[in-house]
This record gives C-alpha cells, structure tokens and sequence, in this order.
C-alpha cells in the first residue's frame, strides 16, 4: 500500500535534466516509496517507471509488456499519446520488436557476437587502446571522454560493421543526440543517420567487403526479402548506436567510479586478477542505460501491486534496477566493491531484449581498464568531480567529460 500511495496520490515523477544530474540519489528516494511510480518520461509521455529489482525482472518479461503499441492502440489514442511519432524510436530493429519480427531480426545478426568471434577482436581492442594512449603527451591533463571513453568504441563498431573512417566522427555526434529523446535535435540527429546509413548500404551494394553491415545487406538481397530494406536499416542504426554509445558510457561511469574510490582503483592495480569481477561491480553500481525503450500494455495488469492500465506506457530503469540488485549478506549496494563475489545486476537488461553485445562490452572495458591500470602510473581528477556535468537528457547516464591529470608508465 505504501508504494501505491507513492505512485497514485502524488503527481508523476518529473525526469528532466535536474532529476538526471541526481539520478542515483533519486532513484534512491524512490525505492524507498516503492518499486513502481508515475512518471513524466524523457519523451514527454506520461507512463510508469519501475524501479525495483525484482519488478524490472518482472517487467522486462511479462507477457502483456510489449513493444509494439498496435494491442494498445485504442487506449493510447485516447490517453494522447501520438502512434509512430517521429523521434520516440529507432524503427525497424529488433529493439522495438516483439516475437516472431524480433526473433527474426536477432537471429540476423546474433552470429556476428558469440563469445567466440568476441573473443577473437581482443587483440584489435588492446591496440586500439595502446594506439589512444600513444598518442597522449607522456603527462599533463586530458578529457578521457574525448582521447580514451569514446574513441575506443566506435572504432570498435565502426570496423566490426566497416564503416569509413571518415564517417567516424559524425557517426558519434549524430548517435549521441539520437538517444536524446525530446531534446532540441534528436529528431534531425536520427534522420542524418538514416541518411548516412543509406548512403553506406549503397556503398556496400556496389563493393561489398567483409564486414557486418555487407553481410546485412547481401542477407536482405539474397534471402527472398526476409529482411526489408527499412529493418536493414534499423538494424544498422541499431548496431551503430547501441554498439558504442553504451560502452561509451560504461567506461566513463567505472572511471568516474574508480576516480571517487581511488582505494579500489588502487586494489585493481595492486590485484589484476579481480578485473573480470570488478568489471561486473561497475555494470552493477552505475551502468550507461539509465531506461529501456517504452514498453506497451496490452491489457491490465499489476506490478507490484499496482494497477497498470491497458495502453499504458511501462518504462524499466536499468540503473536503478542494478544498483537495487540483492548483494551476499545483504552488503551495502552504495559500497563500491571491486572484490565483491557473485554480483548480480541488470545492466544489460533481462529476457529476448537482453544485450546482444554484452559479451564485446564487457570484453571492451576489460581491455580498457587494464589498459588504464598499466599505462596511467598517475591518474587522478583535474576538477572536483562533483562539479561535472552528467548527460542531461534521454536514455543514457553517463559523465559529458571527464578531465583528469596524468603520467603514463
């Protein structure tokens, strides 16, 4: 009862800049009344947040959540809320699809992750980060965001998919406004990349190389159109987008963590061989995304002991959720441990949905963090940390910039 008055007698939570640049505290307080909540959603819809652990698990399968709207028509309709608006998704990618299309479109591209092939792109990601840190004076201040935290990712992605290198930096501008749902530009953001996808896919259909995004061409060419040419590019822009601004975001947050708990960035260099575990740790403390795409209901239903109307807009908190995890011996989940056994967390969210590409993220920062433990003899913040700016819109969490000082090993 106590969260039902949480959520029905108080207005809806509003989840603008304010609330991003606090979100880990407000997430807090909001557990604290319950797992689920109204809430003005970054799109400027009207929905339902869920916040607690088990209830996202709950949520992320439930079989009245979908993410088509068409079941739920009527009811948005009448609610307000405006079908197929420009801007509140990707389109055509298995992200907004439910079974059969999203087994369908997974199946597309789930080959290209298997912790096999992941496996086998380490190498390229150590020299990629050695490359970044080479090219640093040997001391002095630098962004991590701008020369390590994003540079690393999206060449990553880029080759894995064979996009130019000329295209990189545009790539990375136009995704990152993408993700910022509602914002001043993220609709023209997501048409530039449509456009460039186009542009690209054309490309590879006059010289196809071996890459993934020839591959998702010749399968839409080749198999009887069982993938369109608006899934082929969603699928792209999918892969693009989420197969680096989350990753992004991920190395940024285990940095800023690590920077404020300079004991465990200590323990780390010290003890090596807890970085797996330690990698684990960080998706669990802070994670990159902060809220799943909207899911759709069906039908009424109940979470947590609230009634959740058909036609109703369900949105799952992430970071939340992980931080919310169940930890040994009921430990403190503020506590940032990089020794920590057995951590659970939903970084990469839970059920079909869940991450294709986890296993190259965690393999990516892995990398990365080594590569920091090994080549940074000092690595410590130029500015409070405190005073940086966090990502103030959208479905990210992650630091805008990170200036630190440093001497390379």
């Amino acid at each position: 009862m106590k969260n039902l008055e949480a959520s029905l007698d108080h207005g809806p939570v509003l989840m603008d800049a304010a609330f991003k640049a606090n979100a880990q505290a407000e997430y807090a307080r909001l557990r604290e009344a319950g797992p689920v909540h109204r809430a003005l959603l970054p799109s400027g819809v009207e929905g339902w947040l869920v916040v607690g652990y088990e209830e996202a698990r709950e949520a992320l399968t439930h079989p009245a959540l979908l993410k088509d709207p068409a079941p739920a028509a009527q009811a948005l309709t009448a609610a307000g809320y405006v079908l197929n608006q420009p801007g509140v998704g990707l389109g055509g990618q298995m992200l907004e699809a439910d079974p059969p299309e999203h087994t369908r479109l997974r199946r597309r591209v789930s080959a290209a992750f298997t912790p096999k092939r992941t496996a086998a792109l380490a190498p390229r990601v150590e020299k990629i980060a050695h490359e970044l840190i080479d090219a640093l004076p040997p001391s002095g201040e630098t962004d991590l965001i701008d020369s390590f935290t994003a540079p690393l990712p999206v060449t990553v992605i880029a080759e894995l998919l064979g996009i130019p290198l000329a295209d990189r930096a545009d790539f990375r501008a136009w995704s990152s406004k993408a993700l910022e749902v509602g914002t001043d530009g993220h609709e023209e953001a997501v048409a530039a990349l449509h456009r460039l996808l186009r542009r690209l896919i054309a490309d590879k259909r006059r010289e196809p190389a071996d890459d993934l995004l020839s591959a998702l061409v010749a399968a839409r060419d080749q198999e009887d159109g069982r993938l369109s040419e608006e899934e082929l590019v969603g699928t792209a822009l999918l892969l693009v987008v989420a197969g680096h601004e989350t990753t992004v975001n991920l190395l940024g947050n285990g940095l800023m963590a690590l920077l404020r708990h300079p004991g465990q960035l200590r323990l780390l260099r010290e003890r090596p061989d807890l970085l797996p575990g330690a990698v684990e740790e960080l998706l669990r403390y802070d994670t990159s995304v902060e809220l799943t795409t909207h899911r759709f209901a069906a039908e009424d239903l109940v979470l947590a002991g609230v009634p959740i109307p058909r036609g109703s807009v369900v949105v799952v908190s992430l970071v939340s959720a992980s931080r919310d995890a169940p930890l040994p011996d009921g430990a403190d989940p503020t506590v940032l441990d990089v020794a920590r056994p057995a951590v659970r967390h939903l970084s990469f969210g839970h059920g079909i949905h869940h991450c294709l590409g986890a296993p190259l993220a965690r393999l990516e920062i892995r990398i990365a963090l080594r590569t920091v433990l090994d080549r940074f003899a000092r690595l410590e913040p130029a500015v409070p940390l405190e005073s940086l700016e966090w990502i103030p819109a959208g479905m990210m969490r992650g630091p805008v910039r990170l200036p630190v000082r440093y001497e390379t090993a």
